[in-house]
């Protein structure tokens, strides 16, 4: 759930400030973005960039990735877990994810675990995915280098979600987004983890806006008006990848701006929510969570990367057209 030309990206690094006595290493996840240029300011035509953007839990992994290894480790049953998440936010008034992120602390604590961000990420290990994910990236990403044959297009994959950062960069899938933007603990604050952001269902859109205009360092505002033909990713050149109500916003600020949107659920599974998503005309298409070569999401994706390529051209060649009146 996140590269014709050279279509291979590599994740974003940035230099990490060494931390203090007493602190931890927290390990940056993002560099900050330049600004798109105007079309026409640089060679030729640059809105080539494709964006497949995943949620995690439910779309990429079975469950979510707190139930793999941290939930176990201290000895909570999942489902006790989050129904008293869900009570303990409904009683308080509180975010429900701020409370999970609170509740685990405090039952690591009962247990005497001790939560560290170098534990979290050596969790991510044991992360399960659904058939094929592994392999996906790299397949879409042969595929729009055969469709696109050599027109400069790059495919970006990238990740918003509300689960946890530190656990997601341990998965064997972490080195494959362009970006990630996932919940995540403050560590040296007040000598105990602390939600330094905390990613609901609404504030995942601010990150396909993040995407859209290229800035995706989180110092950079959003809020900015930027116009049309300075923003380096269109909704257009967008997939957004989820599993049901929590993508709801996403999925209808996706549409409404010209992008496309697929909803999965568990292969041979319940698609009661899918078939509702497309009633309501949230997606464009949903199918069993099947990454492999050949299902009917790896079918229905190249659909859409062909619809894109070809929007592509046909935009370029508007802009080619137009240049030549200049």
């Amino acid at each position: 759930m996140a590269k014709a030309a050279s279509v291979k990206t590599k994740p974003n690094k940035r230099t990490a400030k060494k931390p203090t006595k007493g602190q931890e290493k927290n390990k940056p996840r993002v560099k900050k973005s330049k600004r798109a240029k105007t079309p026409g300011h640089g060679k030729g035509y640059d809105k080539k960039i494709i964006a497949l953007v995943y949620d995690f839990d439910g779309t990429l992994s079975p469950r979510p990735m707190q139930e793999y290894a941290f939930l176990p480790k201290i000895g909570v049953d999942a489902g006790a877990f989050w129904a008293e998440a869900n009570r303990i936010s409904r009683e308080e008034g509180a975010d429900v994810l701020i409370t999970y992120m609170h509740l685990m602390y405090q039952k690591a604590k009962a247990a005497g675990v001790v939560v560290n961000r170098d534990d979290l990420v050596a969790q991510g290990k044991d992360v399960e995915f659904y058939p094929g994910v592994e392999d996906w990236f790299k397949k879409v990403e042969d595929y729009a280098t055969s469709v696109a044959g050599g027109d400069g297009v790059t495919l970006r994959h990238y990740l918003i979600s509300s689960g946890l950062s530190e656990i997601v960069e341990g998965t064997s899938i972490y080195s494959k987004f362009h970006n990630v933007f996932a919940s995540e603990y403050w560590f040296d604050a007040y000598e105990l983890p602390y939600p330094k952001r905390v990613i609901t269902d609404t504030g995942k859109t601010q990150y396909l806006f993040r995407i859209n205009k290229g800035l995706e360092d989180m110092g950079e505002s959003i809020n900015e008006h930027m116009d049309e033909d300075l923003r380096p990713v269109p909704f257009a050149n967008m997939i957004y990848f989820g599993d049901g109500d929590t993508d709801v916003p996403s999925m209808a600020v996706m549409r409404k701006n010209g992008g496309h949107a697929i909803a999965v659920h568990t292969p041979g599974g319940d698609d009661a929510k899918c078939v509702n998503l497309f009633k309501a005309g949230r997606v464009d298409f949903y199918a069993g969570a099947d990454y492999r070569l050949g299902s009917d999401l790896y079918q229905r994706t190249c659909l859409l990367i062909d619809r894109i390529v070809a929007d592509i051209r046909v935009r370029e060649e508007t802009w080619h057209m137009a240049s030549r009146l200049k």
